[in-house]
């Protein structure tokens, strides 16, 4: 979508509704389960033009997340709308639902029990879907979604659709779209903070974004982030063991990784 001229906000849709149509990862279709055997999702959009943003959380039955995300953006005068409300307005604006069916994955079940079991000895399991892009015109946007933690407590909200936390986009700075403990990604504003010291330190982007996960980890909170400034500039750090990610620039090949760096900033 970027190479034929499409816009950022466009093309980072376009991405996690993809990954959120995969049952392999933790997102739509492949969401996790709560501690009562239940599945919430947690979704945001946010175009750095003009700083829009839309975001849903503790939902379920939308058949892409992300896109009721941006229907809160496009089509409301709010930017973040939760449970049966959220629910209500995306029914109203032709938003595609799913049976309860679609969204059950043995897989996830089986790690619901596990978790269950073992929840004194084994760290919740967590994931996110998430994507940044700057278009041609200069445009850069984020979007992220995610079904939260294994076993997380019923109600339970993420960074994913808090802005500034785990998405954040502003054409005077950068994208950004987190995954990890949102606890702490929320309390340390995180998104944003990497933001903040490209505007206000002069920081590059891996600078940047590489000192807020290493805060992060040093509080005791592991993630990571996929970021892009508005120079085209790409930061990818992570403090967990791996983390899945990819990114293309104009004309070059997909790069794909999960544990090593292949990448350069600049």
């Amino acid at each position: 979508m970027l190479a034929a001229g499409g816009s950022a906000l466009n093309a980072v849709a376009a991405a996690v509704t993809a990954l959120e149509d995969d049952p392999l990862f933790n997102a739509g279709r492949g969401s996790v389960f709560t501690h009562a055997g239940t599945q919430e999702m947690d979704a945001c959009i946010m175009d750095g033009a003009d700083r829009r943003a839309g975001a849903v959380a503790s939902v379920f039955g939308p058949r892409n997340p992300i896109q009721a995300a941006r229907a809160v953006m496009e089509k409301s005068r709010h930017v973040l709308l939760v449970g049966e409300g959220a629910l209500a307005f995306c029914r109203e604006q032709g938003v595609a639902f799913c049976e309860p069916g679609y969204f059950h994955s043995d897989a996830r079940w089986r790690e619901l029990q596990r978790a269950l079991e073992h929840a004194e000895r084994e760290p919740p399991q967590y994931g996110t879907v998430g994507a940044v892009a700057r278009d041609r015109r200069g445009n850069l946007a984020a979007a992220t979604s995610t079904g939260g933690m294994t076993g997380k407590t019923p109600g339970r909200v993420g960074d994913t659709p808090i802005i500034g936390a785990g998405t954040y986009a502003d054409n005077a700075s950068c994208a950004i779209s987190a995954t990890g403990q949102g606890e702490f990604f929320i309390r340390h504003a995180a998104a944003f903070e990497i933001a903040a010291r490209l505007r206000h330190a002069g920081q590059t982007l891996d600078r940047a974004a590489r000192a807020v996960i290493a805060e992060l980890a040093a509080a005791g909170g592991s993630g990571g982030v996929v970021a892009v400034d508005r120079t085209g500039a790409l930061a990818l750090p992570f403090s967990t063991a791996g983390m899945y990610r990819g990114f293309v620039r104009d004309g070059m090949a997909i790069h794909t990784a999960i544990y090593d760096e292949p990448y350069r900033s600049g």
